[in-house]
């Protein structure tokens, strides 16, 4: 389940760059991906 919230959040990460979106969406979408990701390792673990 986690994983597939990381693949869509990478996506939508991915999407924003392409886009030109403003600095402050992608670095608040990383932000939200990195999270999400340390919470994946954590449950591997």
């Amino acid at each position: 389940m986690i994983n597939e919230k990381i693949c869509t959040l990478r996506d939508k990460l991915n999407k924003s760059i392409q886009n030109g979106e403003n600095y402050e969406v992608i670095y608040e979408i990383s932000i939200e991906l990195d999270k999400l990701i340390a919470d994946y390792y954590k449950d591997v673990e």
